[in-house]
C-alpha cells in the first residue's frame, strides 16, 4: 500500500520539471503555464465523486486497480504529446493521469487509516505520506536529468520517462490483481443510513476548506520554485541548478513526515499541526523580504513543515465517518482541485506584482490551516 503513495508522489512532482520547460518551449506567462496543475489538479474536482461513487460499489481493492489503469492510460498520452509538441495534449494527458491519482487517493488513504487502531491513525497515514514524500523528493533529480531542456529537442526525452512509468504500473496493476488485502467491515458496508448530512460532522465540512488551501499552498510553491530561483535577480540561479533544488522542498516533506509519524505517538495532531502552519507562514514572510540564500532556504523549508499537513487534516476530518467514509475520502480529495486554482491564482498575481511577492498567495491558505487546527478540527476524541 505505501508503494502506491510513492507512486502517485513521484509522478505528481513531475510536474514542477515540466511547467518551466513548457513555459520557455510554448513561451508562456506564468497564468498560462500554470495550467498544468490547473487541468491536473482539476482532475480531482471532476472525477473524485464518482470514484466515490464507485469505490463505495466496488470495494477498496478494485477501486485501486481502476486507478492504476486510468493512470497508465495517462502516460501513455504523453508519448503523442510530445511527439507532436502540442500543448493541448500535454494539459489532457495530464488530466488524464490525475484521474487515475485521484481514485488511489480515494481508496487508498481511508484504507491506510483503517488497518490499525483509532489511536495511532494520525500515525499510520504520516508514515504511508512519508513514502508519498519519497516519491515527490527523488521526482525532482530524475526529471532534472531526463526532462530538463530537452522537450522541444528530442521527443523521446519526454516519452522514455512516462513509458517506464506506464511499464511499471502495469506490473504493480497486475500484482494487486493478485494479492490479498483484508477486508474492512466498517468500511465496505455501505448499507449505513443516517438523517443527518455528512456535512454537519466540524471536522470534515471545515477539513474540506482547509484541504483545499493546504493542496493549493503546497503545489503552489513547488510550482514556482524554479522559475523563482532562475528569473529573479533575488537569487539567480541558472534552470538546470534550480531544478536541482526543488528537491530540497519535497525532501524536507518526506524528513518531516518521518519524524511526524514518530511524535503524532506523543503530541497532540492538532498542537502538531498548529504550529507547524506557524514556521510556515513565518519562513514565507522571510523570503518575501529577503534575497539570495535567504531567500531561497527559507522557501524550501517551508517543504518540512508542510509534511505532516495533508496526512493529519485528513485524518482529523475523515475519523468517525464509519459507512460514509468512502463519500468522505471523495469529499476531500475532490478538495485538492485547490492545486488547481491556488498556482493559478498565484500566477496572475505574480504577473502583476511579481513573483517574490505573489507568495502571500500561499501564506494566507496556512492561515486558514492554523486556524482550522486550533478550532475547526476539535473532534469529541480527547487525543485529538
Amino acid at each position: 500500500m505505501t508503494f502506491l503513495f510513492f507512486l502517485w508522489g513521484f509522478v505528481t512532482v513531475l510536474n514542477d520539471i515540466l511547467i518551466p520547460q513548457l513555459k520557455d518551449g510554448f513561451d508562456l506567462s506564468n497564468t498560462q503555464a500554470m495550467l498544468v496543475q490547473f487541468c491536473f489538479f482539476g482532475a480531482y474536482f471532476i472525477v473524485s465523486p464518482f470514484a466515490g461513487k464507485l469505490v463505495s460499489f466496488i470495494g477498496y481493492k478494485r477501486g485501486i486497480v481502476v486507478g492504476l489503469v486510468v493512470m497508465l492510460i495517462g502516460c501513455l498520452l504523453f508519448y503523442p504529446a510530445a511527439g507532436y509538441e502540442v500543448y493541448g495534449l500535454f494539459l489532457l494527458a495530464l488530466f488524464v493521469l490525475a484521474s487515475g491519482i485521484t481514485f488511489l487517493h480515494v481508496a487508498a488513504n481511508p484504507y491506510v487509516i483503517a488497518l490499525g487502531p483509532e489511536k495511532t491513525e494520525a500515525s499510520r497515514i504520516n508514515l504511508a505520506q512519508a513514502m508519498n514524500s519519497l516519491g515527490t523528493t527523488l521526482a525532482p533529480i530524475f526529471g532534472v536529468f531526463i526532462i530538463s531542456d530537452a522537450i522541444f529537442v528530442y521527443a523521446e526525452a519526454i516519452q522514455r520517462p512516462y513509458l517506464i512509468i506506464a511499464a511499471t504500473l502495469l506490473v504493480v496493476t497486475i500484482i494487486f490483481l493478485k494479492i490479498k488485502l483484508p477486508v474492512i467491515s466498517h468500511l465496505e458496508n455501505n448499507q449505513e443510513k443516517s438523517d443527518v448530512s455528512i456535512w454537519s460532522r466540524k471536522p470534515l465540512s471545515l477539513g474540506v476548506l482547509a484541504i483545499f488551501l493546504y493542496v493549493g499552498g503546497e503545489v503552489s510553491i513547488g510550482s514556482f520554485l524554479i522559475i523563482y530561483f532562475s528569473e529573479t535577480v533575488h537569487i539567480g540561479l541558472e534552470q538546470s541548478s534550480a531544478g536541482e533544488m526543488v528537491a530540497y522542498y519535497w525532501g524536507g516533506a518526506m524528513i518531516g513526515r518521518f519524524i511526524g509519524a514518530f511524535l503524532m505517538k506523543f503530541l497532540r495532531p492538532t498542537r502538531y499541526l498548529a504550529f507547524n502552519a506557524l514556521i510556515a507562514i513565518l519562513l514565507i514572510i522571510i523570503s518575501m523580504n529577503s534575497s539570495g540564500s535567504i531567500a531561497m532556504w527559507s522557501i524550501l523549508l517551508v517543504g518540512f513543515f508542510n509534511s505532516i499537513m495533508f496526512p493529519t487534516i485528513f485524518a482529523l476530518a475523515i475519523r468517525g465517518l464509519g459507512s460514509l467514509t468512502s463519500k468522505g475520502s471523495a469529499i476531500l480529495c475532490q478538495a485538492g482541485v485547490g492545486g488547481a486554482l491556488v498556482p493559478l491564482l498565484q500566477g496572475i498575481t505574480a504577473d502583476n506584482i511579481g513573483i517574490q511577492m505573489s507568495f502571500i498567495v500561499p501564506m494566507i491558505c496556512y492561515l486558514y490551516i492554523g486556524w482550522y487546527a486550533l478550532n475547526g478540527a476539535q473532534a469529541n476524541q480527547e487525543n485529538f
